[in-house]
């Protein structure tokens, strides 16, 4: 309310200068500066959301506004979008469409659950993503679509936030800064940070990670990229299965996962199911195959020895 009024006394200002400007020939060129002007100005005014702030025509700050909702009336052509410190529990599927401009989103601390896959992805020019500080359970496949353009994405701060899918990350082949530090995770399938070739800065602390051999992979591609984070291995705990005993990733070492290099895994499982149920089939059709012929030849040798005896007759 106060920014409308500083908005109305200044076109009002304006007009005032403008009617005696006017009125002296030598400065009528000032006629269409200050007519532009008003416009801009009285434009601003017009599509800043009520409830909010717009320090530039491409920005609307609606921080800590008690929202429950995404706010209406949104200009078109916005470029930062700062939603931070609401109550906002969702984000409409097409919301993004209409805004091909957006680069920069900031919707941490709210009440944020879910994520529908593809929401995210009609953003063509997005570059910076705040979804920190939610209540976040998951990540699936497909919530950021292929956003290329995305290149810093804050998914830390969400207490539930115990699954990401291997191809949640799938796409996002700009994607520099990826922070997923105090979460709800015990686990991460490598996979998804290896879909990450522009990686820079990786945050994974203060999660409730478990050093079982689900964990092996992951340690070892944190071991190799130690540089990628932020305060190296150092600064990243698990906990050991047999006591649930907390200790620093610096005490381990590939050795501590040696017993599980010769773990099965689900493709070996198959594969020896498969192979067992072959041999079974192939041990079948021979049986048959055996017998058959053995009671060929038993008839046949009947046969063979009943027309011998009547020969002789």
């Amino acid at each position: 309310m106060e920014e409308c009024n500083e908005i109305t006394l200044c076109l009002s200002c304006l007009n005032h200068t403008f009617i005696l400007l006017t009125m002296l020939p030598c400065v009528c060129w000032l006629h269409t500066i200050l007519v532009l002007l008003s416009s801009a100005l009285w434009t601003l005014g017009e599509n800043c959301p009520a409830i909010c702030l717009c320090p530039d025509p491409h920005t609307v700050d609606c921080s800590g506004r008690g929202l429950t909702r995404l706010p209406e009336e949104i200009p078109l052509d916005i470029r930062r979008l700062l939603l931070a410190d609401n109550w906002i529990p969702r984000i409409p599927s097409d919301f993004l469409v209409l805004y091909s401009d957006l680069v920069y989103l900031d919707l941490r601390n709210n009440s944020l659950s879910h994520i529908e896959p593809g929401t995210l992805s009609t953003s063509s020019r997005l570059v910076f993503l705040d979804l920190g500080s939610n209540n976040l359970t998951e990540i699936p496949k497909g919530t950021f679509g292929e956003t290329r353009s995305l290149i810093k994405l804050r998914l830390g701060n969400n207490p539930y936030l115990s699954n990401v899918n291997e191809d949640a990350f799938l796409g996002l082949t700009s994607l520099r800064e990826l922070e997923l530090e105090r979460n709800a995770l015990s686990t991460l399938k490598v996979g998804a940070l290896k879909q990450l070739p522009s990686l820079r800065v990786v945050r994974l602390e203060g999660n409730p990670w478990v050093c079982n051999c689900n964990f092996t992979n992951l340690f070892e591609w944190l071991m190799e990229n130690s540089h990628k984070l932020p305060n190296g291995v150092e600064g990243i705990e698990c906990s050991l299965p047999m006591d649930g005993r907390q200790v620093s990733l610096t005490q381990l070492s590939m050795d501590s996962f040696r017993e599980c290099q010769a773990t099965l895994t689900l493709r070996d499982l198959l594969i020896i199911i498969f192979s067992g149920i072959s041999v079974s089939v192939v041990a079948i059709m021979t049986s048959f195959f055996l017998a058959s012929t053995v009671h060929c030849f038993q008839r046949w040798s009947k046969g063979t020895k009943g027309d011998e005896e009547e020969t002789e007759e």
